[in-house]
């Protein structure tokens, strides 16, 4: 999946300028928290750790842009009822623990980061249209808690905790 999203990525940064993301940190965001203290990254995983969601697949079939931050994105034509309820849980589940949940207020839009900076003079348009992409399906069994480190060579991440979608509690 990665692999194919990176190829994606690739070609779109070629067409519209910018940086593609790197395979290694392709990622769907769940909730985004910005800046946590190391101290309390383990009340992070306690909060979210009895949240049920079952296993699910998205269908990943076209491409967006957001102009207010020249993001060239993959995502979903249709909603899935499976992502957005382990999205709205997680968030409220982080919420009772006391954690700001960044992008309260707006729905929440699933989507993979493809291509950051694309600039201004070459973003998708009438005339340059954003491609559309060949469909593809993404199974989703487990979500993770990720500490992102910024660096000159763009964001690296590293696993902090792993929670399975299961119908059932966390061993």
């Amino acid at each position: 999946m990665a692999e194919r999203l990176g190829t994606i990525a690739d070609n779109a940064a070629l067409s519209f300028g910018g940086r593609a993301t790197r395979r290694d940190t392709i990622h769907l965001t769940l909730a985004f928290l910005g800046n946590v203290p190391e101290a309390r990254l383990p009340e992070l995983s306690k909060a979210v750790t009895s949240l049920r969601a079952e296993p699910f697949a998205i269908n990943v079939n076209q491409l967006g842009f957001w102009a207010h931050n020249h993001l060239l994105w993959a995502g979903c034509k249709a909603p899935s009822a499976h992502l957005d309820a382990l999205s709205s849980q997680l968030r409220q589940a982080l919420a009772r623990a006391g954690f700001r949940v960044g992008g309260e207020g707006r729905d929440f839009v699933p989507h993979v980061t493809l291509v950051r900076r694309v600039p201004e003079v070459t973003e998708p348009s009438e005339s340059h249209p954003l491609p559309s992409i060949e469909p593809f399906i993404w199974c989703n069994e487990r979500f993770v808690l990720v500490c992102s480190t910024l660096s000159a060579l763009g964001s690296s991440y590293r696993i902090i905790d792993e929670f399975p979608l299961t119908t059932g509690l966390r061993a």
